[in-house]
């Protein structure tokens, strides 16, 4: 009697080899890497990086998909936790800590004109409005803000960062502390203008 064979992996297990090794390779090498390097990284034939996406436009959006749900996650489970101000916090500290992690600037670029990206980009920021909301209802943040305040606000600790020469890697997370004070109702003084509301 013949031997069974293993069973195959399952599409699932597939996809996530690629995508692993699909960020890698366009971390490593940019977004002209080519769909063979990263079949030949995720130890699969080209064949099955295309019955899994179609181009390889629509690979690097799925990456991108893939940590912005993991966000929209992270942020969902703080939505009822009982410190609305550090539930806050966090949430900021991993969206700049994600923001932080070198070679994933390739992101940025995904971002254009994609609208799968954009739909999950949209469910990050109600999230963040929703915990700032919160916050806000507890008052534990300003009332003259709002969710595009802070989502604008999420990327300038990075910024700031990126043009202090030699600093320690983690300077960033002084800024964000700097910045989260400012938020706070203690002390605040009127804010001139208007906010631009949530970015697009």
């Amino acid at each position: 009697m013949p031997k069974p064979r293993a069973p195959r992996s399952d599409g699932l297990k597939n996809q996530a080899s690629l995508l692993k090794a699909a960020e890698e390779a366009f971390v490593e090498l940019g977004v002209d890497v080519s769909v063979a390097e990263i079949a030949r990284r995720a130890g699969v034939g080209k064949g099955t990086v295309f019955r899994h996406f179609a181009t390889k436009e629509d690979l690097l959006a799925a990456v991108v998909v893939t940590r912005l749900q993991d966000l929209i996650a992270e942020g969902r489970a703080r939505l009822d936790a009982p410190d609305s101000a550090k539930a806050l916090y966090d949430f900021l500290e991993l969206g700049a800590a994600q923001r932080q992690q070198r070679g994933l600037s390739f992101m940025q670029d995904a971002y254009v004109g994609n609208d799968v990206i954009a739909a999950a980009r949209s469910d990050l920021l109600t999230v963040l409005d929703e915990l700032v909301e919160r916050a806000k209802a507890d008052g534990e943040l300003r009332k003259d803000v709002n969710g595009g305040d802070v989502a604008l606000l999420m990327c300038a600790p990075g910024y700031i960062a990126s043009h202090i020469h030699e600093a320690d890697e983690t300077i960033w997370r002084r800024y964000l502390a700097i910045i989260f004070d400012g938020l706070r109702p203690e002390s605040a003084r009127a804010l001139p203008g208007h906010s631009p509301g949530m970015p697009k």
